[in-house]
């Protein structure tokens, strides 16, 4: 009688990133752990140095994220089919992104006391802070603010509840609540088309895209939540769908957040509450432009777009700043499957990749000739030369189409 015996040395696969996910807590705690190094070079008598670390945001988002990402380069892997629906039900990988939620709130906190007091002897200083130090403390809390964007990116498509308004919860910080609705039911319909105001247009630049991005995501978030109020057969000016709405009540938030600090560290306040949020939405701006610069969904026969393909989103899986960002950068898989799980991302062949990682990119959009040199021929061969696929801003219509031998 023959017994047949499966293979139980074969080797199980491991997410050998599970522990490193905790890297996404950088950002909402560096504030805290440059306060020893601040104390430290105070009582070395480096008074003028001991306020530099308060730029650790800035230093991380702009110098070490992209030396990290040219040392380890892309990851190469992805997780294979059987681990799938494991890995999407292990509640370790939700946790990761929920506990983000309490350290961004006290570094908010710690950012609006340093940026106000008077007396900071504890760290000794001799008064408060400098200037130059405060502005470095608004910048650092607004990094933490776009991140924290992405991680409402990521509980923001969950179909829980729970995940739903934590995601909420992290957009208060930088009043762009409204990115709940507009990017679900607004960029995902969209994406890839000259009526997106994600989707960035070849030949546009990053300081066109911006006012251009947060003025249609902010319209299209109240048409889109209007609508979906009157098909519930109510008026969305009723003052009674206020709270229901989920772009005002998400606003309210912001506001009562706000408000109680203000009343609380004073109108002294205001400039920090500006600064850091504007700031934090601008870097998620930054990664919309980068994430579509260019491509084009093709119209059918009927007139309408073709389905999003892994063709239609810039990619990147360089792994420093795939865990800081929760796999954003594997953005065709996450269009194609818009409630997959961030660890069950996987790098899609055939999706057009940038050259290195969100991090290191994400400076280079604010210079536009740096950004079209190297990004411009990359659309180009993309599309084999075929400038008509290209999703081309009107205002260098007429010019991109002469370089490039079509007629506008």
């Amino acid at each position: 009688m023959s017994v047949e015996v499966s293979d139980v040395n074969a080797p199980q696969w491991r997410d050998r990133k599970r522990h490193l996910w905790l890297m996404g807590l950088i950002a909402p705690t560096a504030l805290f752990v440059m306060l020893p190094l601040i104390w430290a070079l105070n009582q070395a008598g480096w008074h003028a140095l001991a306020q530099v670390p308060l730029w650790i945001g800035p230093g991380l988002l702009y110098v070490l994220l992209p030396i990290l990402d040219l040392k380890f380069g892309p990851d190469g892997e992805n997780p294979p089919d059987e681990m799938m629906e494991q890995l999407a039900n292990d509640k370790y990988y939700r946790y990761c992104t929920y506990v983000y939620i309490p350290f961004q709130y006290a570094s908010v906190i710690l950012g609006a006391y340093l940026f106000t007091a008077k007396d900071l002897s504890w760290l000794g200083f001799d008064g408060g802070l400098a200037w130059w130090a405060k502005l470095g403390v608004a910048l650092s809390v607004g990094v933490l603010g776009g991140v924290g964007i992405n991680t409402a990116h990521e509980m923001g498509h969950k179909k829980e509840n729970l995940e739903r308004w934590l995601a909420k919860i992290t957009l208060a910080q930088t009043f762009y609540g409204h990115f709940y609705i507009e990017h679900n039911r607004g960029h995902h319909v969209r994406v890839a088309t000259p009526e997106d105001p994600a989707s960035a247009r070849f030949g546009e630049n990053f300081w066109e895209f911006l006012p251009r991005t947060v003025w249609g995501a902010l319209k299209s978030s109240v048409e889109l939540e209007a609508q979906r109020i009157r098909r519930l057969g109510r008026s969305p000016w009723d003052p009674r769908t206020y709270l229901k709405n989920d772009v005002l009540n998400a606003w309210l938030m912001s506001v009562v957040f706000f408000g109680v600090l203000i009343a609380v560290f004073g109108p002294a306040l205001i400039p920090f509450v500006l600064i850091q949020g504007i700031y934090g939405f601008s870097l998620l701006e930054s990664v919309n432009y980068l994430e579509h610069y260019g491509l084009l969904r093709q119209k059918t026969e009927s007139g309408r777009y073709e389905r999003c393909a892994p063709v239609h989103s810039w990619n990147s899986d360089h792994i420093v700043t795939n865990l800081f960002l929760y796999h954003l950068q594997r953005h065709s898989d996450h269009h194609a499957n818009p409630t997959r799980r961030y660890q069950t991302l996987r790098s899609i062949d055939g999706a057009p990749n940038l050259p290195s990682g969100y991090a290191t990119l994400i400076g280079l959009t604010y210079i536009p000739p740096l950004w079209r040199r190297m990004m411009d021929h990359r659309v180009i061969e993309h599309y084999d030369g075929d400038i008509t696929k290209v999703n081309v801003h009107p205002r260098v219509r007429d010019k991109v189409m002469a370089k490039y031998g079509a007629v506008a």
